[in-house]
C-alpha cells in the first residue's frame, strides 16, 4: 500500500511511477478523497470542541437558574453530539474510499527497473554454466522411461482433475531429497530460520502480501472462510503482521518447504503436459524483513541463496530483470532466474525474487522500532524461490537424461538419496 504522506508531497513523481507501469495518473483523484477526509475529520474536531464548551457551560447555566440558557445550551450540546457522530462517519466514509483506492495500486518500480511492456523486454544480467550438449533429441520430462511408472497424470486426473501429478517411487524420492537439500542448505548455510506454518491463512494474511483484493481469482477460498495459501510467501512474510520489532532483530530471514495451491486462472492452454504448471505444487520459499537501508542488498543476496542450489546441482541458469510491465503487483524489483530446460530447448522461471520496500508492510503494518528511539518505521520485505521444487525435478530430469531412458543426477544429491545417483530406464533408484 502507498504512502499518502509521499503522494501529497510529490504527486508528480508518484503519476510517473505509475506511468512506468502503464496506469493512469492517480495523484489528482487520490489527494480529492484525502482532502475530503480530512475536511471532514477536522470538521468533527471542531463540532467536538464546540460540544465541550457548552457542555462545561449547562452546569453554570443551571448554577444560575437560568433556565433559558440551561435549555439553550443542553440542546446545543444534543446537536453537537448528533453532528460530531455524522462528520466521523463521513470521514470514515472517505477513509475508506482512500483506502480502497491504495491499495488498488500496484507498487511503483525502481529507478533502475528497465522500462519496457512484456517479457520481450526483460534484461538479461549473467548467466551460468552451459547447456549441455546431447548426441540424441533430448525429451521432455513426462516423456523420460525413467519416469514413466513414477510420473502418473492419468491416475491424477482421476483423483483430481487436469494439473495435478501422482509421484511414486523413484521420482517422489527425488522430488523430497531436493526439497530437503533446499532447505539444509539454505538454514546450514545461508542463515534462514526454518518453518512449518500452515497451508490454510485468513483472508487478512493474503491482504497483507497483497493477493488480495486484486487476486482473489488466482487462489482457491474453502467454505470455512479460510484462503489456501499460493506461496508460503504468505506464511513468512505475516509472522511480522502488525508487530512491532526493535531495530536489533533485523534482519529476519525465513525459509519454509511447503504445498501451494493456485488456480492457474487465465492460463488455459499453457504447459498442459507434464508437471510445468500444477494447481498444487511444492515450493521452498525463502522471506526477509529488512530495515529500509539494507533491502536492496538483501535483494542481491537472497538472490545468490537462490542462484546457488542451481549451481550445485549443476543446472545451467541465467538470472534477468524484469522490465516495468512484467513484474509483479508488490514488487519494486524482481530478478527472476531461469533455468534450461533441453527437452524445450529454452529457459524456465524457477525462481522469482522480488524487493517489495515497505509495500506490505504498510498493508500488515509491520514496523521496527529505531536502536536511537524515535518513531516506529516500516520494515521492508523481500520474497523469492528457493526454489521451485517440481520445476527443480523437472530440470534435474531433463538435463541428465541418457540415451537409453535413464536419468543421471547431481553428485550434490547422493547424501540425501542414500547414495544414489541415477534412476535406471526402468525407474529404479540405483
Amino acid at each position: 500500500m502507498h504512502d499518502i504522506r509521499m503522494i501529497r508531497e510529490t504527486p508528480d513523481v508518484f503519476d510517473a511511477g505509475l506511468a512506468r507501469l502503464g496506469v493512469a495518473a492517480m495523484s489528482s483523484q487520490i489527494l480529492s478523497v484525502d482532502a475530503a477526509r480530512r475536511e471532514k475529520i477536522a470538521a468533527a474536531e471542531a463540532a467536538q470542541a464546540d460540544r465541550n464548551a457548552a457542555s462545561k457551560q449547562v452546569g453554570a447555566a443551571k448554577a444560575k437558574g437560568d433556565e433559558a440558557e440551561f435549555e439553550r445550551l443542553r440542546a446545543l450540546v444534543a446537536d453537537k453530539k448528533d453532528e460530531v457522530a455524522r462528520l466521523e462517519e463521513e470521514a470514515k466514509a472517505e477513509d475508506a474510499r482512500l483506502r480502497e483506492i491504495l491499495v488498488s495500486l500496484p507498487n511503483l518500480p525502481f529507478d533502475d527497473v528497465p522500462d519496457g511492456k512484456d517479457e520481450a523486454d526483460n534484461v538479461e544480467l549473467r548467466r551460468w554454466g552451459t547447456p549441455r550438449s546431447f548426441d540424441f533429441a533430448p525429451k521432455e520430462h513426462f516423456q523420460l522411461a525413467a519416469v514413466q511408472d513414477g510420473m502418473d497424470f492419468e491416475t491424477a486426473a482421476k483423483l483430481a482433475g487436469s494439473r495435478f501429478v501422482l509421484m511414486s517411487g523413484a521420482v517422489a524420492r527425488l522430488h523430497r531429497a531436493l526439497a530437503q537439500f533446499m532447505l539444509d542448505v539454505h538454514t546450514t548455510e545461508h542463515g534462514l530460520t526454518e518453518v512449518n506454518g500452515p497451508v490454510m491463512v485468513r483472508e487478512e494474511m493474503m491482504f497483507g502480501t497483497g493477493q488480495l483484493p486484486k487476486f482473489g481469482e488466482d487462489s482457491y477460498l474453502l467454505r470455512e472462510g479460510w484462503w489456501l495459501i499460493p506461496t508460503s510467501e504468505v506464511t513468512l512474510t505475516n509472522i511480522v503482521n502488525d508487530c512491532v520489532l526493535d531495530e536489533r532483530q533485523l534482519p529476519r530471514r525465513f525459509t519454509a518447504h511447503s504445498l501451494c495451491f493456485r488456480s492457474e486462472a487465465g492460463s488455459a492452454g499453457k504447459d498442459t503436459s507434464g508437471m510445468l504448471r500444477q494447481h498444487q505444487f511444492e515450493k521452498v520459499e525463502m522471506v526477509s524483513v529488512t530495515h529500509p537501508d539494507r533491502s536492496r542488498d538483501e535483494h542481491e543476496r537472497m538472490t545468490r541463496c537462490a542462484e546457488s542450489i542451481l549451481e550445485r546441482l549443476e543446472l545451467p541458469y541465467r538470472t534477468i530483470v524484469l522490465c516495468t510491465g512484467d513484474m509483479g503487483f508488490g514488487a519494486r524489483r524482481t530478478h527472476d532466474i531461469e533455468v534450461w530446460l533441453p527437452g524445450q530447448n529454452s529457459y524456465r522461471e524457477i525462481s522469482s525474487v522480488s524487493v517489495c520496500g515497505d509495500f506490505q508492510a504498510r498493508r500488515m503494518n509491520a514496523r521496527f522500532r529505531p536502536e536511537g528511539g524515535g518513531k516506529p518505521e516500516f520494515v521492508h520485505t523481500l520474497n523469492g524461490s528457493g526454489l521451485a521444487v517440481g520445476r527443480c525435478l523437472i530440470a534435474v530430469l531433463e538435463n541428465g537424461q541418457q540415451a537409453d531412458g535413464s536419468v543421471d543426477l547431481p553428485q550434490a544429491l547422493v547424501p540425501w538419496l542414500g547414495g544414489k545417483t541415477r534412476i535406471s530406464a526402468e525407474g529404479v533408484l540405483e
